[in-house]
């Protein structure tokens, strides 16, 4: 899932729905797994698939009308439990971006710790974005991470994003933590030896 991260122009997946939680995005029966494979497949599994396992047609991701590796959710993403499971989903299903106007801060650093960017804008750009998509599914947002711009093609409109530059650079070198402090290795020792 280590990807490197720069700019990302995608359709995308519309959520419209407001305080998703951790069980929702992955339910808990699915959380005694400890490796990330296969989580994808049961992303949003109760509103996606019936108990015989059959897909619901009516639900976002059964329609073939929408895709592309971001997802635009309602306010609150992510909220509930702390469980990394669900950002292991969600990375696992091939989104690379979610959009939203909150995102729980747990959910949102497990996000990140996956090489998933959550992007917060503002409540109208959300609601736009959510008109431009159902108006045309094949309407394109690009994410600048290097500029932290956040642009609906459709209408032209940008807006900036917050993000940690600790966060930034490890997205946009590929770098998880353990990289990041092997990256930094020599630094480190040599402060060692300047401080023993």
């Amino acid at each position: 899932m280590k990807q490197k991260f720069n700019v990302i122009t995608s359709t995308c997946v519309p959520l419209p729905l407001e305080n998703v939680d951790t069980d929702q995005i992955i339910p808990a029966r699915f959380l005694k797994a400890t490796d990330k494979a296969g989580f994808g497949d049961n992303l949003f599994r109760d509103w996606r698939y019936n108990e015989d396992g059959s897909p619901k047609k009516d639900f976002v991701l059964n329609d073939p009308t929408y895709g592309g590796c971001i997802l635009v959710a309602g306010k609150n993403f992510g909220s509930g439990s702390s469980r990394e499971h669900a950002a292991w989903a969600i990375a696992g299903y091939g989104f690379r971006v979610v959009i939203s106007s909150f995102f729980a801060d747990i959910h949102k650093n497990n996000e990140l710790n996956n090489f998933v960017l959550p992007v917060v804008v503002t409540e109208p750009f959300l609601k736009e974005l959510f008109e431009s998509i159902s108006a045309d599914p094949k309407t394109e947002v690009e994410v600048d991470l290097p500029n932290q711009t956040v642009t609906n093609k459709a209408t032209g409109r940008s807006e900036q994003f917050e993000i940690n530059a600790y966060k930034k650079h490890c997205l946009m070198n590929g770098l998880d933590d353990i990289d990041y402090l092997i990256e930094n290795k020599d630094k480190i020792e040599a402060w060692e030896r300047l401080n023993k």
